[in-house]
């Protein structure tokens, strides 16, 4: 369970995004951190009984750093307002799909999926799409994944407006290859987020995730592609 202190200090930091105020509050940065990197060993060691890809990741390797990079953005705030991590096989780094977990204040989001993959693994996955489309149909129409994730995340920054290059615009998987990113995403309200029974929710919750990542992942893994 997340302590409500950790929550505490996320809704201050988001108040007062600044050095000088994170460096006066950096005991209670670290023991929020501590929180949530237990927490995320917790998930690890839970869902990795179910999840063997991820069973041996280290919830230190699976966690974003709290600093942003301000370099090319307008938003120069030093730092995010939440702890994230991901779990994917191989690492964050891998580039392969994977389960992901965002906690800020009043809000748990969980998801998972695979987020602005490289052009030639973009590829790969439209392609595994339009080969597979009956496999990859049946675990997006699954009464059970579309109770808890409903679709695919659509959003403009994630779509193309018109069919990529190589697919007419009446093939049944047209909408799904016309993504660039293959993710879905759930948001856990408040009384999940203090429940007792918050790791396990989140396990269940992953588990209806596994035949995406795997089909995604099997065509990212592909080396004929």
């Amino acid at each position: 369970m997340i302590q409500p202190a950790t929550i505490s200090f996320l809704n201050n930091l988001r108040k007062n995004n600044n050095r000088n105020w994170f460096e006066e509050h950096r005991k209670e940065y670290e023991t929020a951190r501590a929180d949530f990197l237990q927490f995320t060993q917790s998930v690890i060691d839970q869902f990795g009984k179910k999840e063997h890809a991820i069973a041996e990741l280290q919830a230190k390797n699976c966690m974003f750093r709290i600093n942003r990079d301000v370099r090319f953005s307008k938003n120069k705030d030093p730092y995010k307002t939440n702890f994230a991590a991901v779990f994917s096989k191989g690492g964050k780094k891998s580039g392969l799909a994977g389960y992901y977990l965002h906690l800020e204040y009043n809000r748990l989001m969980m998801g998972g999926g695979v987020w602005m993959p490289e052009n030639i693994q973009v590829q790969k996955i439209r392609q595994e799409i339009d080969y597979n489309w009956n496999e990859f149909e049946n675990i997006i129409r699954n009464k059970s994944f579309q109770k808890v994730y409903g679709d695919l995340y659509m959003g403009s920054d994630v779509k193309l407006t018109r069919p990529p290059r190589g697919y007419e615009a009446d093939n049944p998987a047209i909408e799904y290859l016309k993504l660039k990113s293959w993710i879905v995403t759930l948001d856990l309200n408040n009384e999940t987020l203090s429940s007792k029974d918050l790791l396990k929710i989140i396990t269940a919750n992953f588990t209806e995730l596994q035949p995406l990542v795997a089909f995604i992942n099997q065509a990212l893994e592909d080396t004929e592609s």
